[in-house]
């Protein structure tokens, strides 16, 4: 323990991850402690993050953040999931959408239902019984009491960041403009005392935020905490971004196109459309991938293609002293399944829950980094899962991440549903049982069998609880107005 109680938290860098963090300890703790966030202006933000996972709606009602409002401030579309084309194997396309699929029972989920009635004739796709799906698929949108529908949203990162910055200023959060130029440490503990600026300026606090971006200026530079490269199991290090004109009207859901050498991004805002490639160096490099992404966007470009580099993995700790590292700082999953925001988002909600106001302890240290290694290995393990399960041959890549090892517990999962159509779910799993049945089916896992759960019915009782289930989505999504018509009404933001 530190011996010292926490009265002043500075956040080292701005953007997404250290604006939300600003946000959330100036509303629900700044009558016990004060808030500083040091940035620079001249010091750019990554801010490809624009797309997100539901849970985000729980951060912004803790909050207390108007939903209209928000999304008229980032420009924000709505997402009932991801399109993932090319994946399983050239020219195929399947979604993962953020709805149930089905009804389950006490032994097990709908798909073993499904694979019953496959096994019978039936020729409906899996996804048909899926509300948020269907109506992805038909650009339709809204919410209702009638159809509860689970959906997350695209937005604009940077304009996030800003309407975040407004927020926590007014609740008393101190913005410094400013580069880092050294960080003090106590020669007893090891703790960090003191950050230095270039203008001469020392910052003084109790417990340090570090969302410093790839650098990890505090916990990595000045604490050495180590990095555990996942790029064996996550090739990819490169991505190229740029921005386009909208030439349409937006979809409800993000698209992710498979190329040879890694996949393309297709985030709809209201304004315009975010585009990326994210790919390996080893089969593609820069002005290849350049060209690539340029040749597969529509509408003129508003900026110019950058590229960033970086490395699949994570901080040994995430909490390491009286350092936090959230965001980029504690690492990095690829954004392949909207992933980004959401772990700045349990960051900081862990750290509120273990906020330690008489100190630091070890076993609050223990239990953050302890917490955050479940839930990262999970989210590590289910995107791994796109790049492994796939039977494409046309291309070196697709047959290296084919046939690479993958982690012990996902191997498992993979070989459980493959021979039993089961699938459990792990501690950390931020993904549910429809998400991960979603992708392997998907990408062309076919269980070699069902639970025999789905026997007890005849074929005339499968036939009428499929063809009902079907029927009630089919008539809900016939009665939703288009995305458009409903982002129109509901949040059409002003912003030129």
């Amino acid at each position: 323990m530190t011996g010292s109680s926490i009265k002043h938290v500075v956040i080292a860098g701005g953007g997404t991850a250290g604006w939300m963090t600003a946000a959330a300890l100036s509303k629900l703790l700044s009558s016990n402690i004060k808030v500083t966030l040091i940035e620079s202006d001249a010091i750019a933000t990554v801010g490809v993050g624009e797309a997100t996972i539901p849970p985000i709606k729980n951060f912004h009602k803790l909050l207390g953040i108007n939903e209209q409002e928000v999304m008229r401030a980032t420009r924000a579309t709505f997402k009932l999931g991801i399109s993932f084309e090319n994946w399983g194997q050239v020219n195929d396309k399947y979604i993962h959408s953020f709805g149930a699929t089905g009804k389950e029972c006490w032994a097990g989920e709908f798909h073993h239902f499904w694979l019953h009635g496959k096994s019978k004739g039936h020729t409906d796709e899996f996804g048909e019984y899926c509300f948020e799906l269907q109506a992805a698929k038909q650009n339709k949108f809204a919410i209702t009491n009638d159809a509860p529908i689970n959906y997350a949203y695209h937005l604009d990162a940077t304009l996030y960041a800003k309407f975040l910055r407004g927020f926590s200023e007014k609740l008393g959060t101190k913005r410094i403009e400013g580069k880092i130029s050294k960080v003090d440490k106590c020669p007893t503990t090891g703790n960090i005392s003191a950050i230095q600026l270039e203008s001469g300026e020392t910052v003084e606090a109790d417990l340090f935020i570090d969302c410093t971006g790839f650098r990890g200026l505090l916990i990595e530079q000045a604490l050495h905490t180590g990095y555990d490269d996942w790029s064996h199991w996550l090739p990819c290090d490169s991505a190229v971004a740029v921005q386009t004109k909208s030439v349409s009207e937006p979809l409800p859901y993000t698209r992710s196109i498979a190329h040879d050498g890694g996949w393309q991004w297709k985030i709809p805002l209201q304004h315009r459309v975010g585009n990326g490639l994210v790919f390996c160096s080893k089969y593609l490099d820069d002005d290849a991938a350049k060209t690539l992404l340029l040749n597969n966007i529509e509408g003129k470009t508003i900026t110019e293609p950058r590229v960033i580099k970086f490395k699949t993995g994570r901080r040994r700790k995430g909490w390491n002293k009286n350092c936090i590292a959230i965001g980029l700082s504690s690492g990095f999953i690829e954004p392949l399944e909207s992933t980004s925001i959401h772990l700045i988002m349990t960051a900081i909600v862990r750290l509120l829950r273990l906020f330690p106001y008489n100190g630091v302890t070890t076993s609050a240290i223990d239990e953050y980094n302890n917490k955050l290694t479940s839930e990262l290995n999970a989210v590590r393990d289910f995107i791994i899962l796109h790049y492994n399960v796939n039977q494409r041959n046309d291309s070196e890549f697709w047959q290296h991440c084919r046939n690479m090892e993958v982690p012990k517990p996902l191997a498992h999962k993979i070989r459980l549903f493959k021979e039993t159509g089961r699938v459990f779910l792990d501690d950390g799993d931020i993904f549910r049982v429809d998400s991960w049945t979603q992708v392997m089916l998907g990408q062309g896992l076919m269980p070699m069998q069902y639970h025999h759960i789905a026997d007890i019915m005849s074929d005339d009782e499968l036939k009428k609880f499929m063809g009902s289930l079907k029927q009630s989505i089919d008539i809900s999504v016939n009665n939703l107005p288009s995305h458009q018509d409903f982002i129109n009404q509901y949040c059409k933001s002003n912003i030129d």
